[in-house]
C-alpha cells in the first residue's frame, strides 16, 4: 500500500485517469494522506488517538465521483467496494445489507481481514436518504442514515460467519448529486460582505461562499449525526464539452486508446477525426448523464467496424470522420461493410 505518497503525488496519479475536478482531487489527496498518517500515528501512540474523517463528494451524475474513488483505491492498492444508498433504503433488512458491504470488502481483500480493515467504501446517492412522508420507519432513508452511523464512525462488527471486522480504519466516502443544495447555499452563505481586492482574496471569498456547511446538509435533509460523520466535503462540477473530449482521448484508459489498442492487435490502425469527439461530447451533454454516456455512444459508433474486422483480415486502416457517417475501411475484402 502506497501510504507514503504525498498529496501532490496522489493528485498527479489521479490526473492520469481523471480529467478536471482539480479542487476535488486536492481535497481527496490531502484527506487520504492525513487518513493514513493518522493510522500510522495511532499505531505507535500511547496517549493521543487521532479520529477518522470520512468524506462527502457532491456533484452531478457522471461528474467522476465513483471514478475518483476507484482510481484512488488502485493508487493506494487497498480493497474498494461501492454501495448504492438507494438500494439500502429499499430493503427491510438494512443491517444485512450493510453487513454484505463489509463481506464484499473482505472478498476484495482475498479474505485478509487486516487488509480489509484498511480499505475504502464508497456509498453513492446518499442525498436520496431523506425521510419521506408516510414511509415506514424501517425502510426510510433516515433509518439507513442511522444504520450507517456505527460502521462509519468505527466499531467492531461481527459477521454472520463469526468473523469480526473493525471499521475504525476503513475510510467511508459518500457521494450524491444533492440537487437543490445550491439554493440553500445561496440563502445561507454569509461572506458576501467581505471586501476582496486582489485575485487571491477573491478566490478565498469564492471558496468560502461555495463551502458546504453542516447546517446546509441538515436543511437539505441529512440527520445531524450522519452529517457529522462527514467532516470533509468537496464538490465536483458538471463536465464541460471540452472536458468530455479530453476524457475520450487523454487518460491512460481513454475509450479512444482502448479501441485503438484493440484494433491494433488485429493489425488495424484506427483514426478518428477531432470533430467526432466534439460530436460525442455534444451528445453526452444532451443526454445529461455526464461521462457515463460516452461509452455507449462510442460503442455504437464502433459496432459496424468491430463486426467487419474479424471477417476481413485484409483491413489495415479504419478512418472515422463524422459520428453520423459510415467509417472508411481501407484494405477490406469483399465482405466488409
Amino acid at each position: 500500500m502506497s501510504v507514503q505518497l504525498k498529496p501532490s503525488e496522489i493528485v498527479r496519479r489521479l490526473s492520469e485517469h481523471v480529467i478536471g475536478q482539480e479542487a476535488a482531487k486536492r481535497t481527496l489527496a490531502v484527506a487520504i494522506y492525513a487518513h493514513y498518517r493518522r493510522m500510522a500515528a495511532n499505531a505507535g501512540a500511547d496517549e493521543v488517538e487521532l479520529t477518522k474523517s470520512n468524506i462527502l463528494l457532491i456533484g452531478p451524475t457522471g461528474s467522476g465521483k465513483t471514478l475518483l474513488c476507484d482510481t484512488l483505491a488502485r493508487i493506494l492498492d487497498v480493497p474498494f467496494v461501492t454501495a448504492d444508498a438507494t438500494s439500502l433504503a429499499q430493503t427491510q433488512f438494512v443491517g444485512d445489507e450493510i453487513e454484505a458491504i463489509l463481506h464484499r470488502l473482505l472478498d476484495r481483500a482475498n479474505g485478509d481481514i487486516a487488509r480489509a480493515q484498511r480499505g475504502i467504501v464508497f456509498v453513492d446517492e446518499v442525498d436520496k436518504l431523506k425521510a419521506i412522508g408516510g414511509q415506514a420507519r424501517a425502510t426510510s432513508g433516515e433509518s439507513v442514515q442511522h444504520a450507517l452511523l456505527k460502521i462509519m464512525e468505527g466499531s467492531p462488527v461481527r459477521l454472520k460467519d463469526g468473523q469480526h471486522i473493525d471499521t475504525g480504519n476503513i475510510l467511508f466516502i459518500c457521494g450524491g448529486a444533492f440537487v437543490g443544495l445550491d439554493h440553500i447555499l445561496t440563502r445561507t452563505h454569509t461572506f458576501g460582505f467581505i471586501s476582496a481586492t486582489g485575485g487571491d482574496d477573491q478566490q478565498i471569498l469564492e471558496r468560502l461562499n461555495a463551502r458546504v456547511k453542516p447546517t446546509d446538509l441538515l436543511e437539505f435533509g441529512l440527520i445531524p449525526e450522519f452529517a457529522g460523520r462527514l467532516p470533509i466535503v468537496t464538490r465536483l462540477h458538471e463536465l464541460t464539452q471540452e472536458m468530455l473530449v479530453r476524457i475520450l482521448t487523454e487518460p491512460k484508459n481513454a475509450l479512444y486508446r482502448q479501441f485503438k489498442a484493440m484494433l491494433a492487435a488485429d493489425g488495424v490502425d484506427l483514426q478518428i477525426a477531432p470533430a467526432v469527439f466534439d460530436q460525442m461530447a455534444e451528445l453526452a451533454i444532451e443526454y445529461k448523464a455526464g461521462a457515463r454516456s460516452l461509452r455507449g455512444i462510442f460503442e455504437e459508433m464502433m459496432t459496424d467496424v468491430m463486426y467487419a474486422v474479424p471477417d476481413n483480415p485484409g483491413i489495415r486502416k479504419v478512418v472515422i470522420r463524422s459520428l453520423f457517417e459510415r467509417a472508411e475501411i481501407i484494405g477490406a475484402g469483399p465482405g466488409a461493410t
